[in-house]
């Protein structure tokens, strides 16, 4: 898109530069901000000024003298308490808050059963709950910027609409229309896998990387892409659907049933219920095995399989090898056509990562052409909340949000 740079626009894009700077560079004098970003003492000047006074920045102490003696730089600091956000993750099975500031550290958080709410009013819930937090920790409501919300289905984050949400029966749900309702800040909502992502490149194991593959292996399987610092939602915002994907071909021939409507192929073979559900066919066959009465009276889980195969049982080892297989495939088809710096992996499958990447990482350093970085999420169940806060600063169009040059 063209933007006519206008001397306000250019102003504006000048202090975002200069905020982002202070953030991460902190601490750092006006003259080397003006070194860093290229621009003249005075335009770094005027702006940090305005940061001052509007209590985005401070100043503090006195910097380093330079080896030629002369007057010390006074250092500036990022003021990460001048606002703050909330974060929330729609799961499931239960919904978490948190009140978080500029920098995504956590101040408090809270949670709720999904399924109580879901038909008795989820989002009066979330501001019930939202209240309390804000007004437990003092904190002035217009401080608050806003909130960012992570969601498992198919969001337009321009629209604010939901698309389609299996696990909370919506479609076509105006989430943003509905919210306004109950919270009078902005927000902004996405795919939870993608705000995931978003958090992990924040604070997480993909700092400082512009291109990243984030999956989320838990019931179903999901990803999040991150291209050249961008989030890649695609043509209708169904971008990263990975539990998709088909890994074997044979069954191209035989008629597929998914184990949830409009789940994959791919989460049917490697997602925690398939697995789950695999291995109590597994355990059925065999009246001595451990497992087999509590197989009778009801489907055994992913982490039953997982714990059988840590203690060396053969029947869980074969089901969760073969899961592993098919995943380690798609994640070579997609490294292979996204070309990630890093891949993290998060979900339920942390709880099992000491098992699971070796031999993921055995599969895909075999076929990938290109090495990739694979890790497991840095922030766990935190990623979800504080990459709806990563989320929020975004797609905010306030003095935080900052784009590359290239955008305008």
């Amino acid at each position: 898109m063209s933007f006519k740079r206008t001397p306000s626009h250019q102003k504006y894009v000048n202090k975002k530069r200069i905020i982002q700077c202070i953030q991460e560079c902190s601490p750092i004098s006006r003259a080397e901000i003006a070194v860093k970003l290229q621009l003249s003492k005075p335009t770094v000047s005027q702006a940090v000024d305005e940061l001052i006074q509007g209590k985005w920045v401070f100043e503090k102490g006195i910097g380093e003298s330079s080896s030629q003696g002369g007057r010390r730089p006074i250092q500036l600091f990022f003021n990460e308490k001048a606002a703050y956000i909330i974060g929330v993750d729609i799961g499931g099975t239960k919904v978490k808050i948190v009140l978080s500031d500029l920098s995504g550290n956590i101040l408090a958080d809270t949670s709720f059963s999904t399924n109580t709410y879901l038909h008795s009013g989820l989002l009066k819930q979330m501001a019930i709950e939202t209240e309390r937090l804000i007004a437990k920790n003092q904190i002035a409501k217009e401080r608050i910027l806003g909130m960012g919300v992570g969601i498992p289905g198919i969001t337009q984050t321009a629209s604010g609409l939901v698309i389609e949400a299996p696990s909370l029966g919506w479609v076509q749900y105006p989430f943003i229309a509905e919210a306004k309702r109950y919270f009078d800040f902005p927000i902004f909502l996405d795919n939870d896998v993608n705000a995931a992502a978003l958090g992990e490149q924040w604070l997480g194991n993909a700092q400082n990387k512009r291109n990243l593959l984030f999956i989320a292996v838990g019931t179903g399987i999901g990803s999040g892409i991150i291209l050249n610092n961008h989030l890649y939602r695609g043509a209708s915002s169904a971008a990263g659907e990975m539990g998709y994907m088909v890994t074997d071909k044979e069954d191209i021939k035989r008629e597929f049933k998914p184990i949830f409507h409009r789940y994959g192929y791919l989460e049917s073979v490697a997602g925690g219920k398939s697995i789950g559900g695999h291995f109590t066919r597994e355990v059925l066959k065999d009246p001595h095995h451990f497992l087999f009465e509590r197989a009778k009276s009801s489907e055994l889980s992913g982490e039953d399989a997982f714990l059988a195969a840590k203690k060396g049982d053969t029947a869980a080892m074969a089901v969760i090898n073969e899961a592993i297989e098919h995943l380690a495939c798609g994640i070579v088809n997609a490294a292979s056509l996204l070309n990630p710096e890093v891949i993290i992996l998060g979900g339920g499958v942390l709880n099992s990562a000491e098992y699971i990447l070796p031999r993921i990482r055995e599969v895909v350093d075999r076929y990938l052409p290109s090495l990739v970085e694979m890790k497991t999420s840095l922030l766990g169940e935190n990623a979800g909340v504080l990459g709806a806060v990563s989320l929020f600063l975004r797609e905010h169009d306030g003095i935080l949000n900052f784009r590359d040059e290239g955008e305008y």
